[in-house]
């Protein structure tokens, strides 16, 4: 099976496993086989937020910080994640990462250096990826299901960081502001960090989205901030909860 490529000309083949998949989805099952499989799903799907909600009831106040998998301990980024965990921990605030490499390793690494929680919601996937070691024992939850996971981050973090990434960083980041933007959770600090990298982005949201096409609101941009220094990004999160006189070891 073939298909084009995003140039549209060249064609790529697709992996047997990839057509495989493709086949199944078009097979004809009858009701015994769809009640089975769902079921199972459905007691599996169950389990991960049972165990999720048990094991992550209890951290306290925390952060998530999102970003690429494949960011090197060398690069800029990786260095600033190192540093903003850190002062998060020093600030009370515990931190969530998604449990990988890359950004998410920085994450756990700075949060372990200055002593503080750990938390990593690992995603179990086919090519990638192992956790990093920097997550407290006790506080490492794998998943199957991305939608999971993503509730996981949202249900106990009481904001979010983004640094460079990818497809799933996207994913993420705008899962939460669309999340606070519906009113469907409170309206917690979002920084994105590295305004380079998110400059593009931002101005396409600006340009098209709102006043090409009225897709979103003015209003809108004012739910998530574009910085570049590790401390204004700490400093945002800090002053979100000082301005309403709550310290990071409040209760919800």
């Amino acid at each position: 099976m073939e298909h084009l490529s995003t140039n549209g000309n060249e064609k790529k083949s697709l992996s047997p496993a990839e057509e495989q998949k493709i086949r199944q989805a078009f097979q004809e099952k009858d009701w015994n086989e769809i009640k089975s499989n769902d079921s199972w799903a459905l007691f599996k799907i169950m389990g991960e937020f049972v165990a999720g909600f048990e094991r992550l009831a209890t951290i306290g106040p925390c952060v998530s910080i999102f970003g690429s998998a494949r960011t090197k301990p060398d690069s800029k980024y990786y260095k600033m994640t190192e540093e903003i965990a850190s002062s998060l921990v020093e600030q009370g605030y515990g931190i969530i990462s998604g449990g990988g490499p890359g950004i998410m390793e920085a994450a756990n690494k700075g949060a372990r250096k200055a002593g503080g929680k750990s938390v990593g919601l690992n995603i179990i996937l086919p090519h990638e990826q192992s956790h990093n070691i920097y997550i407290d024992p006790d506080k490492l939850i794998s998943f199957d299901y991305f939608f999971v996971r993503k509730v996981m981050f949202v249900r106990y973090s009481q904001g979010f960081i983004a640094m460079p990434g990818g497809f799933g960083t996207l994913d993420e980041i705008f899962e939460a502001i669309t999340l606070i933007q519906t009113q469907k959770i409170g309206k917690f600090p979002i920084v994105m960090v590295g305004k380079k990298f998110w400059g593009g982005l931002i101005d396409w949201l600006k340009d098209t989205v709102l006043q090409a096409e009225n897709n979103v609101s003015e209003e809108d941009f004012e739910l998530f901030h574009v910085v570049d220094d590790p401390q204004e990004a700490v400093d945002i999160i800090d002053d979100f909860y000082g301005k309403y006189l709550l310290s990071p070891n409040f209760e919800f």
